[in-house]
């Protein structure tokens, strides 16, 4: 079955006035649902559990079909002396700093991961998925998204599957803004990748609050987008996983 799956990263906050604008986009282009990637303590600096505004936001998305995924904890990672060559590379040029489960142990995945499911229990349903920031999960900290019954995590170019340890390929189109260059190159990247993705059954979109501040960016996520949904059908990841878990068994 040919799959669409958008999701909108970093539902936070300090995010949410730009989150609810990307849901409306995509409503105007017949997407009615995505699987909403919430950090629970944004940075230590933006608490989703004392907010009632956002709390309330987030219940009315889920009742409406939207997917929460647990999207780290503080979304950080704080530099270390001993960050070099490819560490230093990917964990402070790559992400600026925001691949927070890089390199966590289990122990400490375990507890940030509890933490995040605790504060996210007002929603009161269980949480199917962990999306690690930046997509950048160390082995150590994958073994606390198991132990704690995750259904599934994603990265870049996969999504994997813990029900029969089963590992999907899609590569998938997401957007880097930090820099004038990053956004024109990202610009032709993704006109090029959705170009090979096409002929796949899963073509999965990234959204991050920062696209939308640059009009190039939004306008070429929402065609992309469209075009996508256009020959398959939505779903969130709950549910893609839910119907892969389902063919199996069948």
């Amino acid at each position: 079955m040919r799959t669409l799956v958008v999701s909108v990263h970093d539902v936070t906050p300090l995010t949410l006035p730009v989150c609810d604008v990307i849901l409306t986009d995509l409503n105007a282009i017949g997407v009615n649902s995505a699987s909403l990637l919430i950090v629970p303590n944004f940075h230590g600096q933006a608490p989703i559990e004392e907010n009632k505004p956002v709390r309330r936001w987030l219940e009315d998305k889920i009742s409406l079909g939207y997917e929460p995924v647990l999207h780290g904890y503080f979304h950080l990672r704080e530099r270390k002396s001993t960050d070099i060559g490819i560490a230093r590379l990917t964990t402070q040029v790559y992400t600026s700093g925001e691949g927070e489960f890089y390199d966590l142990s289990r122990e400490e995945a375990y507890i940030r991961l509890q933490k995040g499911l605790a504060d996210l229990a007002f929603l009161q349903r269980k949480i199917h998925g962990f999306i690690a920031p930046a997509w950048l999960l160390s082995y150590a900290a994958e073994a606390a998204v198991r132990q704690l019954g995750f259904a599934y995590t994603t990265s870049v170019r996969a999504v994997k599957i813990f029900e029969g340890v089963r590992r999907i390929a899609s590569r998938s189109l997401v957007w880097s803004t930090r820099s004038a260059w990053r956004r024109r190159l990202s610009l032709a990247w993704n006109r090029e990748l959705a170009r090979q993705i096409e002929g796949l059954d899963l073509v999965r979109i990234a959204i991050h609050p920062t696209d939308w501040a640059y009009n190039p960016i939004r306008t070429q996520v929402l065609r992309l987008t469209d075009a996508a949904r256009a020959s398959r059908e939505v779903l969130t990841y709950e549910n893609f996983v839910a119907r892969q878990v389902s063919a199996v068994d069948a």
